[in-house]
């Protein structure tokens, strides 16, 4: 979003997309070279969507800008998982996707963002204030949502009850609500630090921001279809290799979050943490502050019973990197130390993903 914003409009921004509805309606996923376009468009049609939610963010400005990317990928990731949910029994893909959501921001984005940017600057600065205020939605609404089913006894196993489930649905939307209303409204100023954004770039024009607005809504749009007529292959992809099943909870969070991710590491390489952090705080909140609700309530429509609470190693993973961002975002500078510290934290979570 730095820099000016170019009008003209990339060919596969718009290919992608409708590559990826004509082989949906065409229905020809039993076919090898289908199947391959399929993904090739699916990858196409998530950065496309990016892309284009970059355009409008660039006319909105800051901090709206983060929000336009972090609902992004909050819609593409519900559609994810509510298209991977329907195609059998899997209870513990909302708690695995959006935990590996908020570990891969916490420690594998911010880790990238940190290591590369300390590298390359030496040290960086932030606005410490609206750090903490994200860390601290993140953390409360991590441990409702995560934590607490562990330990309730209306319902059995690491569950909510459904009148639990929807109380808890309630209060992460409202503490979400909350907290835009304080970002962009009452303590603006404490998500903002420096320049931001570069004061000689152009935003786009209405027409440019209309047409970007309306390529993103079917490209998230094309991310759904194709997700559902992926979902089959990689279960049996997870399958193949002996992996549990948890690990298509990571895959459908490292699909979501690749070009969220890309955005922020550029934006942390140009010296511009603060939009950085924006990214990977607001991607981390909006998957755990929006997701779990929307699916909860799709869960709770359809009779569906949603495992919440996360295994022992989970929590514990969790706690260590609630803490360690705790004390990285405290002061407002950072170095590439606590990058390494971050990304240490995602190779072990990545082990017990890999070997429980």
């Amino acid at each position: 979003m730095a820099g000016a914003v170019r009008e003209d409009l990339p060919w596969w921004s718009w290919a992608a997309p409708l590559a990826g509805l004509v082989l949906v309606g065409l229905g020809l996923s039993g076919l090898s070279w289908a199947g391959i376009g399929m993904v090739v468009a699916l990858f196409g049609s998530v950065f496309a969507s990016v892309l284009h939610a970059e355009v409008v963010a660039a006319r909105v400005g800051e901090p709206y800008g983060t929000l336009v990317l972090a609902i992004a990928v909050t819609v593409i990731e519900t559609g994810l998982i509510l298209a991977l949910m329907t195609g059998g029994d899997q209870p513990t893909l909302l708690r695995d996707s959006v935990f590996a959501s908020v570990i891969i921001c916490l420690n594998g984005l911010m880790g990238i963002a940190l290591m590369l940017g300390g590298a390359r600057h030496f040290e960086q600065g932030f606005a410490a204030r609206g750090a903490s205020a994200f860390l601290s939605v993140v953390i409360a609404i991590a441990t409702m949502t995560l934590v607490l089913p562990n330990y309730t006894r209306s319902a059995e196993g690491a569950a909510f009850s459904q009148g639990q489930l929807l109380v808890v649905a309630f209060l992460a939307v409202a503490l979400y609500a909350v907290f835009l209303f304080v970002m962009t409204v009452r303590h603006r100023n404490d998500f903002l630090h420096g320049h931001g954004i570069d004061p000689s770039g152009e935003p786009p024009s209405a027409r440019r921001t209309a047409i970007a607005f309306g390529l993103m809504c079917v490209s998230l749009l094309t991310v759904v279809l194709l997700a559902k007529k992926l979902a089959p292959a990689l279960e049996a992809g997870v399958e193949a290799i002996g992996a549990p099943q948890t690990v298509v909870g990571v895959v459908v969070a490292l699909l979501v979050l690749m070009p969220e991710g890309v955005s922020a590491i550029r934006a942390a390489a140009r010296n511009q943490l603060q939009m950085s952090l924006n990214l990977v705080l607001g991607s981390a909140l909006a998957c755990i502050g929006l997701t779990i609700p929307a699916v909860a309530l799709v869960a709770l429509w359809q009779g569906e019973q949603l495992v919440l609470g996360l295994e022992p190693s989970g929590t514990v993973i969790l706690a260590l990197t609630c803490v360690v961002s705790i004390l990285t975002l405290a002061h407002g500078r950072t170095t590439l130390l606590q990058g390494a510290v971050h990304l240490v934290i995602l190779a072990g979570f990545l082990m017990l993903s890999f070997m429980p």
